[in-house]
């Protein structure tokens, strides 16, 4: 390969490392109360994650820390503007400790699985891809009220994303769950065919 082609084939982990970085200006422009500029900062990350995956998928460049780059840098952009607009009393706290509860509920897990039983690579499920994506789209219709159409009316909004916050939680738990069970019988049937020492 050459040194050309090795470079455009880290081009999506390039991107996703700077939505990583677009994460500080965010912050810092919605704690100045320039709710407009942050909202058109927060439209260009979230272009750039989809350019990312279209780049991944169309020229085949997925790689490992791809897949750990791009979903952190989502989680961490998201948690951040939650946690901002929260401080700005743009949103509701309880609403913020939620969102950012849920996602250490299942980095936690994650963890314990793995540490206990072994690897376990778990496809967001639909319900999960969608709690992100209203997720997202409440903070982007926020900083849009806050910015400039102070009339919005959100709230059935936030109570949506307050349920399937909830409920993609207890998604991701119930599945870990029955895959330990299951781990857990499978490892007692190999236990069980194996011969004694006489």
């Amino acid at each position: 390969m050459t040194p050309a082609a090795t470079i455009w084939r880290h081009l999506p982990n390039l991107i996703s490392s700077l939505r990583i970085v677009l994460v500080v200006p965010v912050a810092w422009l919605m704690l100045e109360h320039r709710y407009g500029s942050a909202l058109w900062l927060a439209l260009v990350a979230g272009s750039s994650d989809a350019l990312d995956g279209w780049l991944a998928r169309r020229f085949g460049w997925r790689s490992r820390l791809g897949a750990f780059l791009d979903p952190a840098a989502d989680k961490l952009l998201l948690m951040t503007s939650y946690l901002v607009l929260a401080l700005m009393a743009q949103l509701p706290w309880w609403l913020a400790l939620l969102v950012l509860g849920r996602d250490l509920v299942i980095l936690g897990g994650a963890l314990g699985y793995r540490l206990l039983i072994g690897p376990f690579t778990a496809k967001p499920s639909r319900i999960a891809k969608f709690c992100t994506m209203l997720q997202i789209v409440y903070v982007l219709l926020v900083l849009l009220r806050s910015s400039a159409l102070p009339a919005l009316h959100l709230q059935p909004m936030q109570w949506l994303v307050a349920v399937l916050t909830v409920a993609s939680g207890l998604d991701y738990v119930l599945r870990w769950a029955a895959r330990a069970r299951r781990e857990a019988h499978a490892q007692r049937n190999r236990c069980k065919g194996m011969p004694h020492d006489a």
